[in-house]
């Protein structure tokens, strides 16, 4: 008996990996028209869009359908054509005097500024906390022809620099144009200092522009020093190498301040430890700030002392610098730094090595040249 054997077993191969697919295919520069034709072309049930390289769409780009791994492609002309990119247009970059002028103009003012002079050092730097610098100064020098009459101004704008140069521009004047008057009259030249201060604020306020302005005066006469200051800029003198602060900021933790503004209806409102007028202003005194002028005044607090053999110098700044330096720190690199020039620029390193973000001023005055008699 023939045994029968079991036909041997079949398996059906797997289908054939797709082809690589080489990428000129669906790039290919216009041509002669060609095509590939697919061995089982009854086999495709539906075409769908597919997508080229740069994501879009090819209405005949090769398909692929069921077990046919075969790509199709039409006449070479219908392929998609790479996309053309045209180069951009060439940047041109004025060059000239006139464009200098024209980037002075818009900042306002440079990152940093230096001013040397005989009687006075300054060094001015932008902080990063705002776009254009809103710290401002002014000098007058050789009042009426006496080279020891002068009067010096630190300005620390807020809300933007139209009041820092006002204050600038006027204050100086203002005053002097108050002194042949309270002179003839006999009173005290702190009469000149105030209606100055009050002068500038009203014409400011005059013009309906917003922002404002704190300010620290100087004014040399006589003999005599003046320090007269409107917010936070601060007024300080090296005796015998100690430091003397000639003005008390107007700020909010002053008792005396707050309680003026609240009894005249002003809102007091403390936030991450910082009491501001109405939420907004962190100072109680300022040129300017229309919208809350029913609470901050201008009116200056004015200091005088007799210029004496000891008395060496002063130092005249904005908050940037006292807000992360001491007075008598200040005071300290002045001293020893003898150099005061370097001194402006070394305590703004300071300031700004610890962290401050602010607009920075400082003027050191030398008071050897305004002395009229030795006490």
């Amino acid at each position: 008996m023939a045994l029968s054997t079991a036909p041997p077993r079949t398996t059906s191969s797997p289908p054939p990996p797709p082809p690589s697919f080489p990428w000129w295919l669906r790039h290919r520069p216009p041509g002669k028209e060609e095509s590939i034709s697919c061995h089982k072309p009854n086999m495709l049930k539906k075409k769908e869009p597919s997508w080229n390289i740069n994501g879009q769409q090819c209405e005949n780009s090769p398909i692929y359908n069921g077990d046919d791994f075969s790509p199709i492609k039409t006449a070479a002309n219908d392929v998609m054509k790479p996309i053309s990119r045209k180069r951009p247009a060439r940047l041109v970059v004025p060059t000239g005097l006139d464009f200098v002028d024209k980037v002075k103009r818009v900042d306002c003012k440079t990152d940093f500024e230096v001013i040397k002079s005989k009687d006075f050092f300054l060094a001015s730097k932008k902080g990063r906390r705002r776009e254009v610098m809103e710290d401002r100064h002014a000098a007058m020098l050789d009042i009426s022809g006496d080279p020891k009459q002068a009067f010096f101004v630190v300005i620390d704008g807020h809300g933007g620099h139209a009041a820092a140069d006002y204050v600038a521009e006027n204050l100086g004047k203002k005053i002097l144009n108050e002194l042949p008057g309270v002179e003839r009259k006999g009173k005290k030249i702190e009469v000149a200092l105030r209606g100055g201060y009050s002068a500038t604020d009203k014409q400011f306020l005059a013009q309906d522009v917003n922002g404002g302005a704190c300010a620290a005066g100087v004014l040399l006469k006589d003999g005599e020093l003046h320090a007269a200051n409107v917010g936070d800029c601060k007024v300080v003198l090296s005796r015998k190498g100690k430091a003397i602060t000639l003005t008390n900021d107007h700020r909010l933790d002053r008792e005396d301040e707050r309680a003026r503004i609240e009894n005249s209806g002003g809102f007091l409102h403390c936030s991450n430890g910082v009491w501001r007028v109405n939420g907004s202003l962190a100072v109680s005194r300022a040129f300017g700030d229309l919208h809350l002028k029913d609470w901050i005044i201008s009116e200056p607090e004015i200091v005088k002392i007799s210029l004496t053999s000891d008395c060496e110098f002063l130092i005249v700044a904005s908050d940037g610098l006292w807000d992360k330096v001491s007075d008598q720190e200040a005071v300290d690199v002045a001293s020893y730094e003898k150099n005061l020039l370097e001194s402006c620029r070394k305590l703004i390193d300071m300031s700004t090595n610890r962290g401050n973000r602010d607009d920075i001023t400082v003027m050191m005055i030398n008071l050897q040249n305004f002395k009229t008699r030795i006490a």
